[in-house]
């Protein structure tokens, strides 16, 4: 149904933290990010929604760019597998009650 991309900032407020020395995005900021990235590419507010499911494959790093590949209807299911380098990092599926976003 569509792709969107995310890149995290090399100095990202949430890695600091997370690990000193061997940085990585919190799981909760990347599927946040993944959710974001799929309500701006559809047009539509996903807020508020449920996850179903949310599995983490590997890590997310500051200055990682997170492809965002997700099928599905709005309102309704959507599932997204997000990767970096070709690599998966996280698969999910939440459930939406879409709206449109104001202009």
């Amino acid at each position: 149904m569509g792709s969107a991309e995310r890149t995290f900032a090399f100095d990202h407020a949430a890695a600091e933290g997370h690990f000193p020395g061997n940085p990585i995005i919190p799981g909760a900021v990347l599927l946040g990010a993944a959710i974001e990235a799929i309500a701006e590419a559809l047009g539509v507010s996903l807020s508020p929604c449920t996850i179903r499911s949310a599995k983490f494959y590997l890590p997310t790093r500051p200055g990682d760019t997170v492809v965002i590949e997700f099928t599905g209807n709005t309102p309704g299911s959507l599932r997204f597998e997000c990767a970096v380098r070709g690599s998966k990092v996280l698969a999910g599926q939440i459930e939406c009650n879409a709206a449109p976003t104001s202009p």
